[in-house]
């Protein structure tokens, strides 16, 4: 029977502590820096474009390397990658102590994009092969969990650390995530297997491209791809824009904004785990893939509704540590959205992870399959934030959220289709039409 406490139980492996130290680590600092990145934007005065274009700097760079990446991976020490990400991103944590433009932004994201790589692609890709056979849903599931945990403290933490210190006049914020980076490193040298991957048997027997288009010729896989394409663009509005919205419209603080983000974390948190055991067991995991994206849908056209709201709804106080401001009715509509937000995340996440994970170890390649889930979301993710930032410079805020609800019910809409073509049909054996 799917439980909670399953997810807590892993943690008493110590190699899933180990990865489970990098996925703290790097969404810790991911969800720190967004709402660092409205403060920003307020200080700075800038357009919808150039904080889209922050968005499209850490996309773009990953956009480059995910594939050639995800063939060194598998070919590879994955363990070796893992610290070298972790590295990498105690660079970033210096370079953002130094900000003060917005150029200076476009080239610290830059290098945060290719430490995110390394270590998701490398993380995901471990924790599917080491995983047991018939438990990859909650072991995938388990280590989104963490993520979404260390998400959470992220938003909470992180903005309550960034509505005490500017990270433009302080260097606090960035050295606590320093020391976070370093600990998750350490676990990662001392208790994981050296090449928890193994490698493919022969690295010369197919090259990086054999290995990508034999598994493009998966049908599951190349549905996969192809709704990720346009849910990536979706996606990356909310998160780019959602903060800086309630920044800048409403006055939001840091901490309050840490909040909002933290209602989507909280259900992200609660439920992976759960989601990941219930599609080991239940099967047919493309249903929970789109149920979970349509819901994300339904929360982004939710988004809107707090403007109005922001008036109609009664004024209240949020107070911390002798702190406060007042908030009004767009807090909440955005609280409550994004949580919706989340609960689709954790229906579709540990579906599609454990997806792309099965088609990788088809042809050994469970590196490579999820550089192809990276890349194809990279795609999105480049161009996505800086059409909706021209969209909400040009148009309007709710024009521009609701466009991104269109994309990610288009994207559920094309997913299910090509995946419903492309199946077998039942009782037919696939060699029968070699």
């Amino acid at each position: 029977m799917a439980r909670f406490g399953n997810s807590v139980g892993l943690l008493r492996n110590r190699e899933f502590l180990a990865l489970a130290g990098t996925a703290f680590a790097r969404s810790q600092a991911y969800s720190t820096i967004i709402i660092a990145l409205a403060l920003y934007a307020d200080a700075f005065g800038t357009t919808g474009f150039v904080e889209g274009l922050w968005g499209t700097a850490f996309a773009t760079v990953q956009l480059l390397i995910v594939l050639p990446l995800g063939r060194k991976i598998d070919t590879g020490n994955a363990k070796n990658w893992l610290l070298g990400g972790l590295l990498v991103n105690v660079f970033v944590f210096v370079g953002y102590m130094f900000v003060t433009s917005s150029v200076h932004i476009v080239l610290v994201r830059m290098l945060q994009g290719i430490g995110a790589s390394m270590l998701w692609i490398t993380g995901a890709s471990v924790v599917g092969q080491i995983s047991p056979d018939d438990e990859s849903g909650r072991w995938l599931g388990s280590y989104n969990q963490v993520a979404a945990l260390s998400s959470l403290a992220g938003n909470v933490v992180g903005g309550l650390l960034l509505s005490i210190y500017d990270p433009l006049q302080s260097r606090v914020v960035f050295a606590v995530l320093t020391v976070i980076t370093l600990v998750a490193f350490a676990l990662v040298y001392l208790n994981l297997r050296d090449d928890p991957g193994g490698g493919v048997d022969d690295p010369e027997a197919q090259s990086g491209t054999g290995t990508i288009k034999k598994l493009l010729a998966l049908p599951m896989l190349r549905s996969l791809v192809l709704f990720r394409l346009s849910f990536s663009v979706g996606k990356m509005a909310v998160i780019i824009f959602l903060p800086i919205l309630a920044a800048r419209q409403f006055g939001i603080g840091a901490f309050a904004i840490g909040w909002i983000l933290a209602g989507g974390k909280i259900t992200k948190a609660l439920l992976q785990g759960y989601v990941g055991d219930l599609t080991d067991r239940i099967g047919d995991r493309a249903k929970f893939v789109a149920v979970g994206a349509l819901l994300y849908g339904v929360g982004i056209a939710l988004i809107p509704l707090s403007l109005p709201a922001e008036e109609m709804v009664g004024r209240f106080r949020f107070g911390y540590f002798g702190r406060g401001q007042e908030l009004g009715g767009g807090f909440l509509v955005l609280f409550g959205a994004y949580a919706i937000m989340g609960i689709g995340d954790s229906i579709r996440l540990p579906a599609s992870m454990a997806l792309f994970v099965e088609e990788g170890e088809r042809y050994d390649s469970v590196a490579s399959a999820m550089s192809l889930r990276s890349i194809s979301w990279k795609i999105g993710q480049t161009v996505g934030p800086l059409g909706v930032g021209l969209i909400k410079d040009f148009i309007g805020v709710v024009e521009a959220f609701l466009t991104a609800s269109v994309f990610v019910v288009f994207a559920t809409g094309v997913f299910w289709v090509t995946h419903s073509l492309s199946k077998e049909p039942e009782g037919v054996d696939p060699a029968l039409g070699d």
